[in-house]
């Protein structure tokens, strides 16, 4: 069954001024947890629920089971899956709506209906999306964002990354896209995180998201939590690399980046065969990987 809106509208109205809604799901567009670590910083726990989803009806529990505490002999504390549109405040007190939660695994087009409602409902003017993908890019770069809308002028930076591909789809991309159908203003971010990084919370891509929807939108977000964990995480990397003697490694990593940057190259994808493959780079961090993961089951 495909849903629909409840009622076609006319094109968006650019002048609109309310709340934005910006969506920052835990799924298919989340290497480094960057998306995740975002909606943290983005919600205050004491947002007020606007919308729920029947999450129940859309999220796959065996292929992403939920935890639960088991206490002596009792199980305990589990971790209910939530996917909601809250309404928050910056810390100037201005609004705006967080939708988060994982990306829903059935029913997308249900699921973006129902946020279309939402936006009606509530004359939200733009919709911005936060996600990150793995790239052969180093840590030790300026991280590398694309920015993507349903109309030109909704693009408000450059691109490096400029190819046309064909990929997967996530729920919130096709939100993009249905909302353009609908005539609504939507656009985002995507940062590009490196790739031996991918499967563990990077702080450092999900600042770069932070940072691109403050200058967009103006909102005053407290950073130094996310700040600090980032100082934490680097510290680790590099001492991995350091210990495993990845340098070399690295090294080439990042002349592959400065050519690209430099337009001496057209993509970050190595065509000299001196300049590490992304199997040898993440090689060399598989310790680092398997013992952040540990700590972060413990």
């Amino acid at each position: 069954m495909k849903w629909i809106p409840k009622r076609k509208e006319e094109p968006a109205d650019r002048e609109r001024n309310g709340p934005v809604l910006i969506h920052a799901l835990d799924g298919f567009l989340g290497a480094g947890s960057a998306a995740r670590l975002a909606s943290d910083q983005l919600r205050s726990g004491e947002g007020q629920i606007v919308h729920e989803f029947d999450v129940d009806a859309m999220f796959d529990y065996r292929a992403r089971r939920p935890m639960i505490a088991f206490r002596e002999d009792h199980y305990a504390e589990y971790d209910d899956p939530r996917l909601q549109v809250l309404l928050e405040h910056d810390l100037n007190g201005t609004p705006y709506f967080l939708l988060a939660g994982p990306e829903p695994d059935f029913q997308w087009e249900r699921f973006i209906a129902e946020v279309h409602d939402v936006i009606e409902e509530h004359d939200v003017p733009l919709t911005l999306g936060l996600g990150a993908v793995p790239m052969g890019v180093p840590h030790t770069r300026p991280a590398m964002i694309t920015a993507h809308g349903t109309r030109p002028d909704l693009v408000d930076r450059q691109n490096l990354w400029s190819a046309q591909v064909t990929v997967p789809s996530s729920a919130q991309s096709l939100l993009e896209y249905r909302l353009g159908q609908w005539g609504h203003d939507a656009a985002g971010y995507v940062v590009h995180v490196p790739h031996y990084l991918a499967q563990i919370d990077y702080p450092t891509a999900s600042l770069a998201l932070i940072d691109a929807l403050v200058d967009r939108t103006g909102l005053s977000i407290d950073l130094d939590g996310l700040r600090a964990r980032q100082g934490e995480a680097l510290a680790a990397i590099e001492e991995q690399i350091e210990e495993q003697g990845g340098a070399s490694l690295l090294g080439g990593l990042e002349e592959q980046y400065d050519a690209f940057t430099r337009g001496a190259a057209q993509s970050l994808l190595a065509s000299d065969a001196d300049l590490p493959s992304g199997d040898e780079l993440a090689d060399q961090f598989e310790q680092f990987l398997a013992r952040q993961r540990k700590n972060d089951q413990g």
